[in-house]
């Protein structure tokens, strides 16, 4: 069963068009690294980071290191 709504198919990788994969991947920040399982291309290994992630966990470790 397909469903026709936009956006609500498979993420693709903007640069090969190949469905993404979720896979752990080492996200470093601020001189930080951390594991975390996101969608990423097979073919180019650009990652999808999702804005929950982006402005929640990264915004954490960001105030996290200013208050040290």
């Amino acid at each position: 069963m397909t469903d026709d709504k936009p956006g609500t198919g498979p993420l693709l990788c903007g640069k090969c068009n190949l469905p993404l994969e979720t896979g752990k991947v080492m996200v470093s920040y601020m001189g930080q690294s951390f594991p975390v399982e996101l969608a990423r291309c097979s073919a180019c290994g650009l990652v999808f980071v999702p804005e929950d992630l982006a402005i929640g966990k990264m915004l954490k470790v960001e105030q996290a290191l200013e208050d040290k």
